[in-house]
């Protein structure tokens, strides 16, 4: 049943219209985006899809088909950042933030559902944000940017949820282009979309879910940004992004402990890394980037260690079996890894990867490949 049905069965009206919003997978710089740095993601095939109608009367009726329980019901007046109201919280989040911004949103009923796998590090919780911001913007003619869209949605996550996200995410899932990927600058969310077909360079990007989840609310992701901050306050600089790559040396001899050292590295060389990515896409060279991106994994792993067995596993098992590179993506600690292969490569290294978890006794990863996909969109209006 789709949301519309699923809508009208549950609500006993139609919905006024239905949106959806994908997942992400970012391509290189990671933890660079709350370093107002460079980042470079692309939407997923996989959305949150959400049919969705105004109401007069301040209550806000949300329900997802993926997850067993009652409809949730709120009052939009009584919406308090920090209570925990489960997966309700980031579409609720919006309500608020919108309403907070002094746009005067009288209640809705939603109708949820998403292909976004949860706990992959691929952004499912944005994608639930920024459904429900394009599809309050545009019922209620606020006429929000994009960016302005993705700004709320962070601001949900951020102050509602109580998750210290970058922007990134938000982003990726309301700006991307189908067959691109997404510089971002994160300092003043300038954007520029980058060719990436893989198709016709006879490649592929393959997305290893290691089923390992991550939950970022849990201090880890917190530390790393306090850390990158305090960094930053000892290096005289707002962001860790006004390092330059030239200076990093002789920037890192100025931080007091190897814990800062660690991390401003990783931050100031992975928005190099951006950089040298943009330019193998730009000269047409998609094999270049294959070791930039194994180069960002042992990053992730040695200085900002937020990787784990399993995603090391896959790297370390698809380049062995014959990838360009590989990396983990997302917020680490679980969640997935990619791995840039040539097309007909790809049934051999998948096989691989699934060999090897087999022989480690993980839990057999989900593979699929990543189509760099559209960004948040409407599907369709009622007529009124």
């Amino acid at each position: 049943m789709g949301v519309r049905e699923g809508f009208e069965e549950l609500y006993g009206t139609a919905p006024e219209g239905v949106w959806a919003a994908p997942g992400r997978v970012n391509l290189i710089g990671e933890y660079t985006d709350f370093n107002e740095g460079f980042v470079m993601p692309f939407a997923l095939p996989h959305t949150a899809v959400a049919a969705v109608s105004r109401r007069t009367d301040g209550v806000l009726r949300l329900h997802s088909a993926d997850i067993e329980g009652p409809v949730v019901e709120l009052r939009v007046d009584e919406l308090r950042p920090l209570s925990d109201t489960g997966w309700a919280a980031y579409p609720a989040g919006v309500v608020w933030v919108l309403r907070d911004a002094g746009h005067a949103i009288t209640g809705a009923d939603l109708y949820l559902s998403s292909t976004v796998p949860t706990g992959a590090g691929l952004s499912s919780s944005a994608a639930l944000e920024v459904v429900t911001a394009l599809a309050l913007n545009d019922l209620y003619d606020l006429g929000l940017t994009r960016p302005e869209l993705a700004r709320l949605a962070q601001r949900a996550e951020n102050d509602f949820v109580g998750v210290p996200c970058g922007v990134m995410d938000q982003m990726a899932s309301a700006c991307s282009a189908e067959g691109h990927a997404l510089h971002l600058d994160c300092r003043d969310l300038s954007i520029r979309q980058i060719p990436f077909d893989l198709a016709s360079q006879d490649l592929a990007l393959l997305v290893v879910d290691t089923r390992v989840k991550h939950a970022l609310g849990d201090g880890a992701y917190a530390e790393r940004r306090e850390g990158c901050e305090e960094g930053a306050r000892q290096l005289g600089v707002s962001h860790l992004r006004d390092i330059a790559y030239e200076d990093l040396q002789a920037a890192l001899a100025r931080l007091s402990d190897e814990r800062l050292r660690r991390y401003a590295r990783h931050v100031v060389s992975d928005d190099h890394r951006v950089d040298r990515v943009v330019a193998l896409l730009d000269a047409g060279d998609v094999r270049g980037i294959g070791p930039v991106l194994t180069e960002g994994h042992v990053s992730l792993r040695d200085d900002l260690r937020i990787s784990c067995p399993e995603l090391d596993l896959v790297v370390e098992t698809a380049n062995a079996s014959g990838a360009l590179g590989a990396r983990m993506t997302g917020g680490g600690f679980g969640g997935s890894a990619i791995v840039l292969v040539e097309a007909s490569d790809a049934d051999t290294v998948m096989k691989a990867i699934e060999e090897a978890f087999g022989a480690a006794g993980f839990t057999a990863p989900r593979v699929f490949p990543a189509v760099p996909s559209a960004g948040a969109h409407q599907v369709g209006r009622s007529a009124s």
